[in-house]
């Protein structure tokens, strides 16, 4: 699947030498209804690419950020990384007897996710600790890349793989073959990502941003490794994420993209640069064919981010309206 991406990013390449006759001849996004949000895509993009352009961006300034769950995959009815860290705490718990009797752990052994959570941003980090440190990075990739192998998704039975959208990732390429650097910028941890991003979205591990726990230089049997430490480094959410995408990419980037309050200063941010500028959030309103969320969700809510976003003019994609296709049809990943 990614060999075949990456054909079609060439033949898009080829296309994009001038804008006016890739956009006469090709549909860079097929998945996209010819609604708003395309044309606004379209129109941005051409704008920024096109030589001799009042709007011109050179390739090396063309950055693009992408907010994770919920903007490039499913988020509902939990964070992936949260079904990892259930399936974790299970897997460990033989080596922990005393989860049994120890809260958050032991309602999760029970399946009470909600007491689990009960706890809030401590419980959860209580749990992401336990599950997450106490590995090399080496391993700790193994163990999502076992993981994701093998997890379906509660509610479609799709591998959390299949669960990406489909007209995001058709955005990425056409990005990609218009000379943007896309990078992921998210809340979901950097190291569980980073090992299956490249295959799926065609984004490197180099270019994705996320939260993180300390790490530290060990020599073990001789041999160097990082260690991952329980304790938490960086949060990559809120005013977070445009501090980690000046520490990371160090350019302010020309477009963002997401889907909650998670990513709103993220969006303000990357809007107050000079220059063209594009903001879009995924608004969830299908709920036949993914969910129906906004104001009132515990995940991925959408109140203070849609209010701005309406008030300054940036991009809304209505999932519902606005796309003609969600997920990849099957077999495809």
């Amino acid at each position: 699947m990614k060999n075949i991406r990456r054909i079609a990013v060439a033949v898009l390449l080829v296309a994009l030498l001038s804008p006016a006759v890739f956009a006469a001849t090709l549909d860079p996004m097929p998945s996209w209804n010819d609604t708003a949000p395309k044309k606004a895509i379209v129109e941005f993009v051409a704008r920024v690419t096109t030589t001799g352009s009042a709007d011109f961006v050179p390739p090396g300034e063309r950055i693009a950020v992408f907010d994770n769950d919920g903007t490039l995959w499913a988020e509902q009815p939990m964070y992936t990384q949260l079904a990892f860290i259930i399936d974790r705490v299970k897997e460990l718990a033989p080596q922990h007897p005393e989860w049994q009797e120890q809260e958050p752990f032991a309602a999760v052994l029970r399946g009470d996710l909600a007491s689990a959570l009960a706890g809030g941003e401590h419980a959860l980090l209580e749990l992401s600790m336990a599950t997450h440190a106490g590995t090399t990075t080496e391993e700790f990739a193994q163990i999502v890349e076992a993981w994701l192998a093998t997890a379906k998704h509660p509610t479609t039975g799709r591998s959390y793989t299949g669960m990406v959208y489909q007209p995001m990732l058709e955005l990425l390429d056409y990005l990609h073959a218009s000379g943007f650097k896309n990078y992921i910028t998210s809340g979901g941890g950097i190291e569980f990502m980073r090992p299956w991003t490249e295959e799926i979205y065609g984004i490197p591990p180099e270019q994705v941003i996320g939260s993180s726990i300390r790490t530290e230089f060990e020599m073990r049997d001789g041999r160097p490794v990082l260690v991952r430490l329980p304790e938490l480094s960086f949060n990559d959410d809120k005013e977070g994420k445009p501090v980690a995408i000046n520490l990371h990419i160090g350019r302010r980037p020309i477009a963002a993209f997401g889907n909650s309050d998670g990513d709103l200063q993220m969006l303000q941010w990357t809007a107050a640069g000079e220059g063209p500028r594009f903001c879009l959030y995924v608004h969830h309103t299908d709920p036949e064919r993914e969910w129906a969320y906004d104001r009132e969700s515990h995940i991925g809510r959408l109140d203070k981010g849609l209010d701005e976003a309406n008030a300054r003019g940036w991009t809304v994609v209505d999932m519902k309206a606005d796309w003609n296709e969600v997920f990849p049809s099957e077999g495809v990943r």
